[in-house]
């Protein structure tokens, strides 16, 4: 009698335990189905942390983002020092900046950057949009490159020339370097505008976009230390 209780019991606790099992086996194969893993080609897969914030684009463009910055950091501080050792100088040679063309260009890349922003926004919900807004952007960053051609033709004329003195060796250096990541940011819009054509860009081409427009933000925000540290600060 006993030991056909024991077998009861040992039979009883047998079946639960494949029943255990088989409800963690199923459980495990209904999150697989909940939760499937992100196709390319499949609309834009926004990769996150655990802890559910995201960073945009790719680490490598961060890294360059980073580096850029860092180097126009450098020459900040080198331009306020040469100030610094020459004010009035530096503060007689500011008179003859144009700040009409210095703001214009500022409104100009604040824009495009609200498109920019607005044109990544638009590819998330698949908007068709898309499009037009990153072709505004580049329009915006055009407009900046034909402002800056009549201001430095306007100085050149003038014979205000890198070779001129401190003040204008710093000016075109700055604002050459800052128009040179410019026009490689045009070509980055340009590349991002042929992407947004296609409906449903995946992970990996969501991420490129996004880097991208990371990088035309970083060079709006080289001109916003730009314009007020060489048109604005006074002594």
């Amino acid at each position: 009698m006993g030991e056909e209780q024991a077998t009861e019991s040992v039979g009883r606790n047998g079946v639960g335990s494949l029943g255990v099992a088989a409800e963690l086996a199923g459980e495990a194969a209904l999150a697989r189905i909940q939760k499937p893993e992100p196709v390319e080609g499949r609309g834009p897969v926004v990769r996150q942390r655990d802890d559910g914030k995201h960073v945009p684009g790719e680490p490598g463009v961060w890294i360059f983002i980073l580096g850029d910055m860092s180097i126009f950091a450098v020459l900040f501080g080198v331009y306020i020092v040469g100030r610094g050792d020459a004010p009035a100088l530096f503060e007689s040679q500011q008179q003859l900046l144009n700040q009409n063309f210095g703001a214009l260009n500022t409104i100009l890349l604040l824009v495009s950057s609200l498109l920019v922003y607005s044109g990544v926004n638009a590819i998330r919900k698949q908007d068709l949009r898309a499009p037009l807004l990153f072709i505004a952007a580049i329009v915006c960053g055009l407009g900046f490159v034909v402002v800056k051609y009549f201001e430095y033709s306007q100085k050149i004329d003038h014979g205000l020339t890198p070779a001129l003195n401190d003040f204008w060796m710093y000016y075109f250096v700055l604002t050459g370097l800052h128009l040179f990541h410019l026009l490689l940011g045009l070509g980055v819009l340009t590349l991002i505008t042929l992407n947004a054509r296609r409906a449903k860009p995946g992970s990996t081409r969501f991420a490129l976009i996004e880097g991208g427009a990371c990088f035309w933000h970083m060079v709006d925000f080289l001109w916003i230390i730009l314009f007020p540290l060489l048109y604005l600060v006074g002594e």
